[in-house]
């Protein structure tokens, strides 16, 4: 089989596609022939070493993907060769198999895509995880999405039109925000690709506050931080939740905390990884309740490109250039 390979933590380039042995599974494992992989900006942290986690060299970055169980081990009872199944995994999905626990693995609907079923369960499960537990989401609620046309952020709007709140996105240019429109966003706030100086930041938080029909926001959901986090804490209203997601547009904000005194509000980190760690069941039923509704189509996962699996370097490079509008998945042919 062929698989990336990250042979030591640096540029992007320097990922090979690399000819490896045939995967065998271990009593509780099952190997999968990867049909498709999706990328998220993770992985083009994690090569860099600039992650929070860093896997022991050499590995394979991607960690979603879907395929068919090429064989099982002697202990497994949940799958069988030839299921259609889709995975998580701390790394190596961009590669043609993959051995992992049974219990890493999960049945996909009949109806389902392998390109859809690896492409939603980390992006929806961030947003919803992010939405739902930490944010509190219901109906009528008013959010703020940040970086809203990347996979978390498209994620997020189409959750919250699903629980019946208002939206409001805010991306870098106007092709983005027709995106987000399209996803049910009610109002689009541009922010523009350059850094925001004093006074851009204040315009800013003006431009968020008008968009606003509640005088501030119930929940702000921010994966990019940088410059745009302090003006959009700035909008937020009463007992709002501001629900930091990542840090996509480069420095990790410093927000006075006066501004979460004046509003009673909350500042709530979320990071998935770790929740689906410590409270197994809880994001289980959060995955439960995603499949219902990708079948009853109350969600819709957006795939804006696919890529040959050997090409994954091209398609990381332009996540990390912030090009990517919803998820880009890489597939072997």
């Amino acid at each position: 089989m062929k698989r990336i390979v990250c042979k030591n933590f640096g540029p992007v380039d320097e990922l090979i596609w690399e000819e490896t042995d045939d995967l065998s599974p271990m009593p509780n494992e099952v190997v999968i022939e990867i049909k498709a992989a999706a990328l998220n900006f993770p992985d083009f942290l994690i090569v860099q070493g600039l992650y929070q986690f860093q896997p022991p060299l050499p590995f394979t970055p991607g960690n979603e993907g879907a395929g068919i169980v090429k064989s099982v081990g002697s202990d497994v009872s949940k799958h069988k060769p030839g299921d259609r199944v889709y995975f998580m995994s701390a790394i190596g999905a961009f590669s043609e198999e993959i051995a992992l626990d049974q219990n890493l693995v999960f049945a996909m609907e009949d109806t389902m895509s392998f390109e859809v079923a690896a492409s939603y369960q980390l992006a929806y499960g961030t947003s919803f995880h992010a939405l739902v537990q930490r944010g509190s989401i219901k109906e009528g609620d008013e959010v703020l999405v940040l970086g809203a046309s990347g996979g978390v952020g498209l994620a997020a709007i189409d959750i919250a039109k699903a629980y019946g709140a208002r939206v409001v996105a805010g991306v870098s240019n106007d092709e983005k925000g027709e995106i987000c429109k399209t996803y049910g966003a009610d109002e689009v706030v541009i922010y523009g690709s350059e850094k925001l100086d004093k006074d851009a930041q204040k315009a800013f938080s003006t431009d968020l506050k008008s968009k606003s029909i509640k005088g501030g926001y119930d929940i702000i959901f921010d994966p990019i931080g940088d410059c745009y986090a302090e003006p959009a804490f700035r909008s937020i209203g009463w007992k709002g939740r501001y629900l930091v997601i990542g840090f996509a547009a480069g420095e990790i904000p410093k927000i006075p905390l006066n501004l979460a005194l004046l509003k009673g509000a909350s500042i709530c980190g979320v990071f998935w990884g770790t929740f689906t760690g410590l409270e197994p069941q809880i994001n289980k039923n959060n995955i439960d309740t995603l499949n219902k509704m990708v079948s009853e189509e109350k969600i819709k996962p957006l795939i804006s490109q696919t890529f040959p699996m050997k090409e994954a370097v091209s398609a990381i490079k332009m996540i990390g250039n912030r090009g990517v509008k919803g998820k880009v998945v890489l597939v072997n042919q």
